[in-house]
């Protein structure tokens, strides 16, 4: 059966690692000698060998994971083909071109540029039947695909526009169901929707109007052609600042997505909120959407701490109270504030370990708001479901992005970890924002390769 969207397809080529064994083989190596061995896991699949270490990566034991791609650009999401070919949606143009297209040419794990289509930068990327959608920061396209890539000069039919062209939250990640139907997310264009942007004590507007066409998902067709937003879109879910990582969860068919929450509550309310409240509050809300859920932005915010929705200092709230806020949807799972959770991907594959099948794999992206303590964030995550619901005892699962022991600022990370992709195979996909890196993650189990 074939899967679309961004990242439901089992992965084709991949990695195999040796960590423990590469440390003891060090010492009967030639230094001098280069090889790429491949360890047959399954029956069905022989992986190359794991970079020797992990293209820098902290991963759980049997894992290893190879650097298929240095540095393209500043990537953002990215969808895989049932061969195996990675695209590559790119934040701004990489040679005047909007997509990547990479495959693995040589057969050796590495990935080489092939080519590369679209003027237009953006986030969103997603497969979804024998077609490449891809999003503008105001748009929706797609590519028709011809045995998984591609042609050259092929060119994109519309299929929604009429997005309010904003600077903040512009981005506008892409999802779908097996119904026909694509999700979009609207950023709010703005922290709180305050009279005054960012302006200490200033009021909120009652009521936001940024909440008529932003600050939500909208549904639409997916094989519609020329779409607008005000004609065509149906919000889906509303008072949501910036979801960065959706997708949508087959298990249990329904959509998923994580917010960015607001910012500054002690620069902007210091009579309220200590630096160090700040810093963690509010959370960053793991949301399951159903077709009418509010989630209170700008109105309220979630605080983990206290287990609930809070007032906003904007209208009127104190940190404590709750008023207006009483009944909002809560998440179903909540990390601490700004760790800017740029993607979200649920595990469909057999490669990995049973506990890893239809649990979620978030990309934090990293703050840039914590001073004047360390920025967080910069990992992937993993949260397991079970029963439909995620488990609260989540796991760091891939760490080390940074290169750094501590992270003042976005600056000092040399990676960012932003998109998600799973492969034919089942090897989890991860991209990096700040040079373009892109890292296959493998489970080998106790079959270890050696690369001298």
């Amino acid at each position: 059966m074939e899967r679309s969207f961004k990242n439901h397809l089992k992965s084709s080529f991949a990695v195999s690692i040796a960590i423990t064994i590469f440390a003891i083989s060090l010492f009967s190596c030639d230094s001098s000698s280069s090889k790429q061995e491949n360890v047959n896991v399954k029956a069905d699949h022989a992986f190359p060998a794991a970079d020797a270490d992990n293209g820098g990566l902290t991963l759980p034991e049997n894992f290893g994971a190879i650097a298929v791609t240095d540095s393209i650009g500043r990537a953002r999401h990215i969808a895989i083909n049932n061969q195996g070919d990675i695209f590559v949606k790119m934040r701004t143009l990489a040679d005047e071109k909007g997509v990547l297209y990479l495959k693995d040419s040589s057969g050796n794990g590495k990935l080489d540029l092939i080519s590369g289509f679209g003027d237009f930068g953006g986030t969103g990327i997603a497969i979804y039947k024998d077609f490449l959608y891809c999003s503008s920061d105001s748009a929706v396209y797609r590519y028709k695909m011809e045995n998984g890539i591609v042609k050259p000069n092929t060119l994109p039919d519309t299929i929604v526009t009429g997005f309010i062209v904003q600077r903040t939250h512009a981005s506008k990640p892409i999802a779908f169901d097996g119904n026909g139907n694509m999700y979009v997310t609207i950023g709010a264009p703005s922290n709180a929707c305050q009279e005054s942007p960012r302006t200490p004590g200033s009021k909120g507007h009652d009521p936001c109007s940024q909440l008529d066409f932003q600050a939500g998902i909208w549904q639409f067709k997916a094989e519609k052609f020329n779409q607008t937003l005000k004609d065509d879109g149906h919000r889906y879910a509303t008072g949501i600042r910036n979801a960065v990582a959706i997708d949508w969860n087959f298990k249990d068919n329904a959509l998923y997505a994580l917010q960015h929450g607001r910012d500054q509550l002690s620069h902007l309310f210091p009579e309220y909120y200590t630096q160090e409240q700040s810093a963690e509050l509010p959370a960053e809300e793991f949301l399951k959407i159903a077709d009418g859920d509010d989630f209170g932005w700008p109105y309220c915010y979630y605080d983990q701490f206290q287990e609930k929705k809070i007032l906003a200092p904007e209208y009127g709230g104190d940190g404590q109270k709750i008023e207006r806020c009483e009944g909002i949807t809560p998440p179903i799972l909540a990390f601490p504030g700004h760790w800017a959770p740029n993607d979200l991907l649920f595990y469909t594959g057999d490669q990995f370990p049973e506990k890893y099948k239809n649990g979620a794999f978030i990309a934090f992206h990293g703050s840039w708001n914590r001073a004047p303590f360390p920025q967080q964030g910069y990992f992937v995550a993993f949260v397991p479901f079970k029963d439909g619901k995620p488990e609260k005892e989540w796991e760091r699962f891939a760490e080390g992005f940074t290169q750094v022991d501590s992270v003042m600022s976005t600056n000092d990370a040399k990676f960012r970890p932003v998109g998600l992709a799973e492969g034919p195979d089942g090897s989890l996909f991860i991209s990096d924002s700040a040079k373009g890196k892109i890292w296959r993650v493998i489970y080998y189990g106790n079959k270890l390769a050696l690369k001298d």
